[in-house]
């Protein structure tokens, strides 16, 4: 592992060395850069790419207009055979939705890239050229050749490249790592890493994206002490426990909504229920039928073999293809069947009848299903699987847990278990919903309280009332406000001398035609304000509530610039 600054030094030499390479070969070249730039995103952005209201995509900030000498990678130039690499290997870039995302990007025009911004004092200056820094995300993505030793020791880069994965958020992959990424290896002719996988966002339930900037981040810790409080469990498995909820609760690459209440019922229904419940059945039953010993089984052993089998394999898909999910979702079909052949064998029944032979191969099954369930959870719960290691005597025994002990059967004989308290004790969900229910009704109450007052604060005096200066108007011309599509540049005859300039959101709804020679109600006295680059000196005032339907217009014929009252 190495964790990597941009700022170290023997970083910026690497970058530098990308940079000249580049240069010499022809796929960097230097050219005039107009267009937007998001500050707190660190990118650049095409007039189409903006949102409808002309802000960043990302983040949903201002972006700033930007001219300036600059140089350019010629990310256009392997469009073709990005394409083609991609389509030659699917795995290349997952899951698929991300994909079609990044080959629809790149078949749509792949643009040459400004990689270079004017020297502000940071950044890796240009080699020969230091009035231009190389731009962060050029930088950035040149931090896996550096951590790998590319240009600094061949040995260790040989050694290391290309990654089996590299992982990415959803945001970060179409433009940089999926496109520009893959291109900038290309011209290096340094072989493409074997996978891209991009993981998706945790997101609120109203479906927006959960970060620290919009301040509706959930605290892991809150939750890990919300299950240490309501099941008394150690916070060890706890923390184990939030991150088997987040991997079994979403497929992994997709959005997912995290809540309190899916955790703690998984936390009864998968944990408790499921895992928990297989160890605290039968590890009292080798306690007292076994004297708490393994014993080598006999030839009736091995009935739970094919779904232990199935398991593992789906496991090993699973990881290989990170469907993290499908690998949880094979260990509890595993556990299932576990937890029903208890019934379906009965020991306590075979005890009875002194099948000693039979009793000691199916409590021997059960624990080695137990042992294989411990392996494969260890990568999502590691303290959950060294205590399930602790219980049935493998970590007195120095077994260690490693891989290639998941074939069933692999349980040595002579294990002495050691039962413990259980590992994911019952939490009351009747008990906590009743204390919800009665903390939404009072937050309710409050609620209800505060809208009443902000009802009341909401009235306005007839004296305030009188301030606005609505008059009416005579649209005199309309035309759409360049690169928006919602936006019209009207002028209005209010009975000024001079007709003035209006910018409004109609332009989804009434086409410039329609408009020219309307009569409207415009608020007069409205501060002018800059739209896209256009002022505005008012309002149109139109009826709707997420979007003008209906034009406020008087009944009968008025001049331009009478009151309206």
């Amino acid at each position: 592992d190495r964790f990597i600054r941009t700022t170290e030094d023997e970083h910026k030499q690497v970058v530098a060395e990308v940079f000249r390479r580049l240069l010499e070969r022809g796929d960097i070249y230097k050219d005039r850069y107009e267009g937007w730039y998001c500050v707190p995103c660190e990118t650049y952005f095409t007039e189409d790419t903006l949102d409808e209201g002309g802000l960043c995509p990302d983040c949903g900030r201002e972006v700033e207009r930007v001219t300036e000498e600059a140089y350019f990678f010629r990310a256009s130039a392997y469009a073709n055979e990005l394409v083609r690499e991609i389509e030659a290997r699917p795995e290349r870039i997952m899951p698929d939705s991300r994909r079609n995302e990044v080959l629809s990007f790149i078949r749509g025009g792949l643009q040459d890239t400004c990689v270079t911004r004017g020297n502000q004092g940071w950044g890796v200056p240009v080699p020969g050229d230091e009035q231009h820094v190389i731009y962060v995300w050029f930088d950035a993505l040149v931090n896996y050749l550096t951590a790998a030793g590319w240009s600094l020791d061949e040995e260790k880069f040989a050694a290391t490249w290309p990654p089996n994965v590299q992982l990415m958020g959803k945001d970060i992959l179409t433009r940089f790592h999926g496109s520009l990424w893959l291109a900038m290896l290309m011209a290096l002719e340094i072989e493409l890493p074997e996978m891209l996988f991009a993981h998706g966002w945790w997101v609120s339930a109203s479906g927006e994206k959960v970060s620290k900037s919009r301040g509706n981040v959930v605290d892991p810790w809150a939750e890990v002490e919300l299950l240490v409080e309501e099941s008394g469990c150690t916070t060890d498995v706890a923390v184990d426990a939030v991150r088997y909820y987040m991997f079994r609760e979403v497929t992994f690459g997709l959005d997912g909504t995290f809540s309190s209440e899916g955790l703690l019922a998984r936390f009864n229904a998968d944990l408790a229920n499921d895992l928990g419940n297989l160890l605290n059945r039968t590890l009292p039953l080798v306690e007292r039928y076994l004297d708490g010993t393994i014993e080598q089984p006999g030839p009736g052993a091995g009935q739970l073999t094919p779904q232990i089998s199935q398991a593992v394999e789906q496991a090993e898909r699973g990881f290989e293809t990170l469907d993290l999910r499908g690998v949880l979702m094979g260990v509890w079909e595993m556990l299932s069947a576990a937890n029903k052949f208890i019934d379906e064998r009965a020991p306590w029944d075979l005890y009875k009848q002194g099948k000693k032979v039979e009793l000691a191969a199916v409590l021997y099954d059960i624990v080695d299903a137990a042992r294989v369930s411990a392996l494969l959870v260890a990568p999502f719960m590691p303290s959950v699987a060294e205590e399930i290691w602790r219980q049935i005597g493998l970590e007195a025994m120095g077994v260690a847990m490693t891989w290639d002990a998941c074939e069933a059967g692999r349980l040595p004989a002579g294990a002495q278990v050691h039962r413990g308290r259980p590992i994911f004790p019952r939490i009351d969900l009747d008990r906590i919903r009743q204390r919800v229910a009665a903390k939404t009704a009072e937050t309710a109450k409050e609620e209800q309280k505060e809208k009443a007052e902000k009802k009341e604060s909401a009235m306005i005096s007839y004296d305030d009332f009188m301030k606005m200066d609505l008059r009416t108007g005579e649209v005199l011309d309309a035309d759409p406000v360049e690169g928006t599509d919602k936006l019209l540049k009207l002028v209005v005859n209010i009975g000024e001398d001079e007709p003035r300039q209006i910018v409004a959101g109609l332009a989804q709804e009434f086409s410039p035609r329609e408009l020219i020679g309307q009569t409207v109600v415009v608020v007069a006295n409205l501060e002018p304000a800059t739209i896209r680059g256009t002022q505005s000196q008012g309002m149109i005032l139109a009826a709707g509530s997420d979007k003008p339907v209906a034009l406020i217009v008087p009944d009968r014929d008025v001049a331009p610039g009478e009151r309206v009252r």
